[in-house]
């Protein structure tokens, strides 16, 4: 009897062993940025008389979140939540959020997401999987506290757009009315991306694959490590913004920052009408596979690509505010049709 017992423990410590040599033997580095070409300055040259200031909200675990807020001087049902991108924080919306805001078709709020910004508690980190998700969520609150007719649209770019289809397979994905996907994030497997978001980012991968080995056993103690790196531009980092970057991400702010490993379950519950957009020359992802890959899952949806724009560059009002003002008063018809009947 003790011999039978005594194999499962040996293949116990086998396995226990095996992810502590590849948590431990995968160290994070300095990161190269040779290959990445993206400006990101875009996103940090904002004039500050044009910036709506930092506001605060109180998430469930009593936390200090903040976010930007655009109004529309014109009253309208919806309500636009912007999830960033991963390494940057709600500066990268402001462009587009005061286009689509000044052309009355949604307030919109930018949250800085937990764990980055100008004073996260612990940078690159949350306290556990799927917070982020739970932090949205009160933000709805906060929103529907102000605005209680509203319809909630949540938007994001990039990894922004990969919360916002996770958020969608949430228990909370019901919150939301529809869905706007700006080249988002699905997995790193998916059709769409391109090999480590082409260059922006340096997964641990060993490392990941320990830390998913024991959280498989419900071990959660080292989630806390780094397990992903991004190529933040040099120049960015020794900017007037630089210390506001967020340059690595722990193992349990990845995972809550992107679809779940089966994103075919989160896009399914998707049920909502979502647009998505992107730009034919994104460097991260591949914009022709989003319809293909997507429609397996989720029907009810509308995709725009368009020429001669990178995954930076979509977010210039030039780019996207059109396409997105025309999406938003579509459904604002589509509403006050079903209404009068």
């Amino acid at each position: 009897m003790k011999k039978f017992l005594r194999i499962p423990l040996i293949l116990l410590i086998i396995y226990l062993a095996t992810a502590a040599i590849l948590i431990i033997t995968n160290r994070s580095t300095e990161m190269a940025v040779e290959g990445m070409h993206f400006d990101f300055g875009v996103w940090a040259t904002v004039a500050d008389d044009t910036l709506p200031d930092l506001q605060p909200y109180t998430s469930r675990d009593g936390s200090t979140l903040h976010y930007r807020f655009y109004k529309s001087e014109t009253e309208t049902e919806n309500v636009l939540i912007l999830l960033h991108a991963s390494g940057w924080h709600s500066m990268q919306f402001h462009q587009l959020a005061n286009a689509l805001s000044q052309n009355d078709v949604a307030h919109v709020y930018t949250p800085d997401l937990r764990g980055h910004g100008f004073t996260p508690e612990k940078r690159g980190d949350v306290d556990y999987i799927g917070q982020m998700e739970d932090d949205i969520a009160d933000l709805i609150g906060v929103v529907k506290t102000r605005f209680p007719q509203s319809d909630i649209v949540i938007g994001g770019h990039s990894s922004g757009g990969g919360l916002a289809v996770r958020f969608a397979g949430s228990e909370y994905g019901k919150l939301a009315d529809s869905y706007l996907l700006l080249a988002p994030y699905l997995q790193y497997n998916a059709p769409t991306t391109r090999p480590n978001s082409g260059g922006w980012a340096r997964p641990l991968t060993p490392r990941i694959i320990g830390l998913l080995m024991l959280n498989s056993v419900g071990i959660r103690w080292f989630n806390e490590m780094t397990v992903i790196q991004f190529a933040m531009p040099q120049e960015m980092l020794t900017g007037a913004l630089g210390d506001t970057a967020t340059t690595a991400y722990s193992y349990r702010l990845n995972t809550s920052f992107a679809p779940r490993a089966d994103y075919g379950s989160d896009l399914a519950a998707m049920q909502q009408p979502f647009l998505l957009v992107a730009g034919l020359e994104d460097e991260s992802f591949i914009a022709e596979q989003y319809e293909p890959t997507i429609n397996q899952y989720a029907t009810n949806g509308e995709y725009i690509l368009l020429p001669d724009i990178g995954h930076i560059d979509l977010l210039t009002p030039s780019s996207v505010a059109t396409v997105v003002i025309d999406w938003l008063q579509a459904i604002d018809a589509d509403t006050e049709t079903a209404l009068g009947n």
